[in-house]
């Protein structure tokens, strides 16, 4: 462990790149952090090697007052990625949690999710779609959305006056015009403007193979559901909209946010956009490599500070 400290600091050579001159993985330098930390500590109010710093406490927490009504998992990669912080989920949750910071609405779930339906492996193999009512006015607008089953992207949306199946079929319409080479299978619940001949026609000439929910399951069509009520959550409970324009136009920049910048919990809080374009393992590896450079810089001024 000293030669690597030692010979970084006085080459400047990144870690990763000594940790496969020398042969071993990052994991296993860590372990012989910690294990370090235990054997040579022996009071318990002795600061660890690898405890946070008080700047680091305080980001966290001056985070989490700028960002409310985030749960903890979601703070902790927005201040990974726009390095603010490197620390895991369980630190920011015990960080918060004796701050008092911790809504409550950010305590750990013991629920278990259902596992029966068989997940897309790729984008555009699966497309779900359903119908929200958006209260305006005194009456209801509808919002019809398509997400993508494997990256969560919102392929099309528009906000309606109506629902029939001439509404559904043009938003399909203008989702396949957008992707003109795929062939999704298209995921709905059983409401009638689904399930309608013109409906399985219209599907019938687009090539696109139509899937509906059973009736006491639901769940396979949660993904449209959940983003239906998160959009509800954070866009449309929030502001009034003065016309049907105004409505629109804060929708789309909702959907843009969602897609392009919003950390997905499903999508190891990346976005969806990431996975659309295939960015996926080299975000988590810069995520990796900020974590791993905290550490030991943590490790370093424990060290001169003992």
């Amino acid at each position: 462990m000293d030669f690597i400290i030692d010979t970084k600091e006085k080459t400047g050579i990144k870690y990763i790149q000594l940790f496969k001159w020398i042969g071993i993985t990052s994991s296993k330098f860590y372990d012989w952090l910690e294990t370090d930390a235990l054997y040579a500590e022996h009071s318990f109010n002795t600061p660890r090697k690898h405890w946070l710093l008080d700047w680091e406490k305080e980001a966290i927490k001056n985070y989490a007052k700028e960002h409310t009504n985030t749960g903890y998992r979601r703070l902790c990669y927005m201040m990974l990625d726009e390095s603010v912080v490197a620390v895991s989920e369980s630190t920011v949750y015990r960080v918060l949690r004796k701050a008092g910071l911790l809504n409550r609405w950010n305590e750990v779930s013991t629920k278990h999710k259902k596992t029966g339906f068989i997940q897309p492996l790729n984008f555009n193999d699966h497309w779900h779609i359903d119908i929200k009512y958006v209260n305006f006015k005194g009456t209801f607008l509808f919002l019809i959305s398509i997400i993508d089953g494997y990256s969560r992207y919102i392929v099309h949306h528009e906000l309606r006056t109506h629902m029939q199946e001439f509404d559904v079929q043009l938003v399909v319409q203008r989702a396949v015009e957008k992707y003109p080479k795929s062939k999704p299978r298209l995921i709905s619940d059983n409401g009638s403007q689904f399930i309608s001949k013109d409906f399985a026609s219209y599907l019938k000439t687009v090539e696109l193979q139509h899937i509906r929910t059973s009736v006491m399951y639901p769940q396979s069509n949660g993904k449209i559901e959940r983003f239906h009520r998160t959009i509800n959550e954070e866009c449309l409970q929030k502001e009034s909209k003065i016309n049907l324009e105004d409505a629109r136009n804060q929708i789309a920049k909702y959907i843009e946010y969602y897609n392009n910048i919003r950390l997905h919990s499903s999508l190891y809080y990346l976005t969806p956009d990431d996975y659309v374009k295939g960015r996926i393992e080299d975000k988590l590896e810069v995520r990796r490599k900020k974590l791993a450079e905290a550490r030991i810089q943590r490790f370093l001024y424990h060290e001169k500070a003992s």
